[in-house]
């Protein structure tokens, strides 16, 4: 702490990231990224793009992407102008929690989800209430239905894997009419259904998405939103006060041609999904309870061994994944899906249960 500071800053609780570790021959299954490289074709538009270009600024509006974004969800009849774009999907959030979630009333999200959130409302003063998940660690849609300032939550949720069905996104928005209801889809790519296919029937959602997770580009940064303009202007206000160019050259060009590979993304999604398959009947066979997971990871626990301890004799095996300290889950580990020999290292290195 320092005199210099702001009273702000002194009481902040930072977010502490999923850990890098500089370790040879690592098995690296604790951040949620995903075990196959980015299409080559987005390989290729960055390199193309590395030219005498560079001296000039990125477009602040990011409208290719904007469009390319759209294009892909034609289906729900999505237009360029309900897109909003950022660096990376953290960032979005950011503005959504400040342009949108700031009012009289606190917030709602569950009492075990994506860690940012609580970061969030102590950055921007936002005043919150959790809503607990079930005991099988479910979302209850009528726990929703109160008072509120706003309400986010990720579907599917983190770190639980579990997905709420749009009928039950559904209940939650027609009982927040005047509320905004942001659905933070991080991994709906890995088995669930976008709630995207609702935006032009509820003006108060707003869903974001990230390309960290099921395009493999947690490197390059990239994030998006959609829902209805008014809400868009409203993240366009704030991300013109905060910084004008969120996405450079590199970033731009390589997002728009991960959009348009749409073969390597479903190769790459069915890989993680039959892969997490196999992980869940591997775990359960060694005696761990698996939650339900529509993520690229699995949230699983063991009756007789705490969580802790399995991940530390992991760690001693070069195998991460990642355990929260957290009342309720202090048991459980988070296992990022990884590559086949990954996943066998795993479950080999699990020998000692």
């Amino acid at each position: 702490m320092s005199k210099f500071w702001s009273a702000l800053v002194s009481e902040l609780q930072p977010y502490v990231p999923g850990e890098q570790p500089k370790m040879a021959n690592l098995v690296k299954l604790n951040t949620n990224e995903n075990p196959f490289g980015p299409s080559p074709k987005v390989i290729a538009a960055i390199q193309s793009e590395l030219n005498d270009n560079l001296r000039l600024y990125p477009d602040p509006e990011g409208q290719a992407l904007k469009e390319a974004i759209a294009a892909y969800h034609a289906d729900y009849g999505i237009s360029a102008k309900q897109v909003f774009v950022g660096n990376g999907s953290d960032e979005v959030l950011a503005h959504i929690f400040q342009g949108l979630l700031k009012h009289d009333k606190p917030i709602l999200f569950p009492d075990i989800t994506y860690s940012f959130y609580p970061v969030y409302c102590g950055l921007y003063q936002i005043e919150s209430d959790v809503m607990p998940l079930t005991e099988s660690f479910e979302i209850n849609p009528d726990d929703y239905k109160r008072p509120n300032g706003g309400i986010i939550f990720p579907n599917p949720n983190a770190p639980t894997g579990r997905y709420l069905g749009l009928e039950h996104v559904e209940d939650i928005l027609k009982a927040n009419r005047d509320s905004v209801v942001v659905v933070d889809e991080a991994y709906v790519d890995f088995g669930g259904e976008t709630a995207i296919s609702l935006v032009n029937r509820y003006p108060n959602l707003l869903v974001s998405q990230t390309l960290s997770k099921a395009r493999s580009l947690a490197g390059l940064r990239v994030g998006f939103a959609v829902g209805n303009e008014e809400l868009i202007e409203a993240l366009n206000r704030v991300k013109d006060s905060f910084n004008s160019y969120p996405l450079d050259r590199l970033a731009l060009v390589g997002a728009i041609a991960a959009f348009e590979d749409l073969e390597w993304f479903e190769k790459c999604c069915g890989g993680v999904i039959d892969e997490r398959e196999r992980v869940t009947s591997e775990l359960e066979r060694l005696g761990f309870e698996v939650l339900p997971s529509k993520a690229n990871f699995v949230f699983a626990r063991h009756p007789s061994h705490e969580g802790a301890d399995i991940a530390s004799k992991l760690r001693e095996q070069g195998i991460i994944v990642r355990h929260f300290n957290k009342p309720r889950i202090s048991d459980f580990l988070r296992i990022t899906i990884g590559t086949s020999d990954q996943n066998s290292s795993l479950i080999k290195g699990l020998a000692f249960l």
